[in-house]
């Protein structure tokens, strides 16, 4: 019947309804983030640079005082005065504390007073033994006398010395009422204060001085390193760098100066410590830091930034960058990674240059445009 459509009539125009819609579907555009034939491919890129690298041991260090000094008293006193401000850098002999000097000034004129008594008895003693010893020659004391008075002068002169130990003593105690900086570095907290009364060897150091010129600092690597560093020693000195959390580059270098004689059998490590002349104070007791022990260099090494290195089936590779400014796939051999760098020993050369982002959008032959220009250290910013 007319206006019925039969299966073979319906089928046939679905067929082209079909193919209009794939034919639609050909002219529009593909996906927002997709690339066509001819439009660069934007990235970021650095420059392959050659320079000297180390082999290194890197470990989490504590920063430690050159030399500890808790300051305390020798005698029992009253401190009078405190010459120093708490934090305050101080050098060796400078006056610290003051304490009352004036019972030990007594001390001291008793002491040379009961010297010079025994010293003008002893001198008395000393003639009679003279007289004594001519008239026992000439027949006319008796002995008895003489070892009487030679028995007092020898008295006189045991008192004589016991005085002059006593004097001695006094001065010294004298002495110790002024506290002075045996060593030169910066006092900590000041617990003593003018008016206190301190005692010999107390169990609280009136202030604890730190020298901070030079300092060490102290880490622990694992016992599988030790024969290397034992081997670069025989060779050389070992220079260890320091750096602070979250701050790039070294702060400060010095040398290793300390290798402990035992493995920690508990946790497997070995202690070393560094030697840190620490001139403008960057370092400071108590501080963690990062620890860079470096046993050897290699001038001359090839590096990139470690996000240039892919991996694929065949191994690792970098997207070279050509001078017609499209994107080549480049096989290379790396080495460590140091600093975010990764030491490239075989497949590149110094100043090519290489992708570091967008490497997912990029096929061989794809033509790039670089984001931005490239910083001084190679990297597209």
């Amino acid at each position: 019947m007319k206006g019925n459509l039969t299966l073979k009539d319906w089928c046939a125009t679905a067929l082209v309804t079909t193919i209009a819609l794939i034919a639609m579907a050909g002219c529009s555009h593909g996906p927002a983030d997709t690339f066509g034939e001819h439009e660069a491919v934007p990235i970021l890129a650095a420059k392959v640079v050659q320079k000297t690298v180390a082999d290194t041991i890197r470990a989490i260090g504590r920063v430690e005082a050159f030399s500890t000094v808790d300051i305390k008293a020798q005698i029992n006193g009253q401190v009078m005065q405190v010459h120093f401000r708490q934090g305050q850098d101080v050098k060796q002999g400078d006056l610290l504390f003051t304490i009352d000097p004036r019972p030990f000034q007594a001390a001291l004129q008793q002491a040379q007073a009961n010297l010079a008594k025994d010293r003008a008895q002893y001198r008395e003693a000393a003639a009679d033994e003279q007289r004594y010893s001519t008239l026992l020659r000439q027949g006319v004391g008796s002995r008895q006398q003489y070892d009487q008075v030679e028995a007092t002068a020898g008295a006189l002169s045991a008192s004589m010395a016991a005085d002059e130990a006593a004097v001695q003593t006094a001065r010294l105690n004298l002495e110790y009422t002024e506290i002075r900086a045996p060593i030169d570095g910066r006092t900590g907290d000041l617990l003593v204060h003018a008016g206190n009364l301190v005692k010999p060897d107390a169990d609280t150091a009136m202030v604890v001085i730190n020298q901070v010129h030079p300092v060490y600092v102290a880490f622990a690597i694992p016992e599988q390193k030790l024969p290397d560093v034992r081997e670069f020693m025989a060779e050389h000195k070992l220079a260890v760098q320091v750096s602070l959390p979250e701050q790039q580059g070294p702060i400060e270098s010095g040398e290793l100066s300390f290798v402990d004689n035992s493995v920690d059998a508990k946790t497997g490590t070995i202690n070393l410590k560094g030697e840190f002349n620490n001139t403008d104070a960057r370092l400071w007791p108590g501080e963690f830091v990062n620890t860079t022990l470096v046993l050897r260099e290699h001038p001359g090494a090839i590096l990139v930034p470690s996000q240039a290195v892919q991996t694929g089936q065949q191994g690792s590779f970098v997207f070279v960058v050509q001078p017609d400014m499209k994107a080549a796939i480049r096989p290379v051999v790396i080495g460590e990674s140091i600093d975010n760098q990764t030491v490239v020993t075989s497949g590149l050369k110094p100043g090519e240059t290489v992708v570091t982002d967008g490497q997912l959008r990029l096929i061989p032959g794809a033509t790039v445009t670089i984001k931005s220009g490239l910083s001084e250290n190679g990297a597209a910013s």
